[in-house]
């Protein structure tokens, strides 16, 4: 009986801590600052002062709260648009060189996770 009781506390308290597991995977930290490396992003953009670019800090403010932030910095970094720099001048933004789109929602999500 006392088996029983043990393993049914055991089970109960697995499947309760299971429900308390994150929905999405976590960001891959290293994965997206070497993709980000690999692209030159911090050429123009460092995590928390402006450079050429915005801060990625300042990049994360903008879409915080937004519920469509991911997918605006996504089509940012995979479109090239004309970006306006903080000089007043304008480029087209670089093209990030992946089509894979967990690496592109990893990326995005670190971004934004400043």
């Amino acid at each position: 009986m006392k088996i029983k009781t043990t393993l049914l506390l055991t089970g109960s308290l697995f499947f309760a801590l299971a429900g308390l597991a994150p929905v999405h995977a976590a960001v891959d930290e290293a994965a997206a600052q070497a993709l980000a490396k690999k692209n030159d992003c911090f050429k123009c953009h460092a995590i928390d002062k402006n450079k050429k670019g915005p801060s990625l800090k300042k990049i994360a403010e903008k879409y915080k709260g937004k519920a469509d932030g991911e997918e605006k910095a996504i089509k940012n970094f995979t479109t090239g648009p004309k970006v306006k720099l903080d000089d007043g001048t304008e480029e087209e933004h670089k093209i990030i060189d992946t089509k894979d789109p967990k690496e592109l929602k990893n990326l995005a999500q670190w971004i934004l996770s400043r």
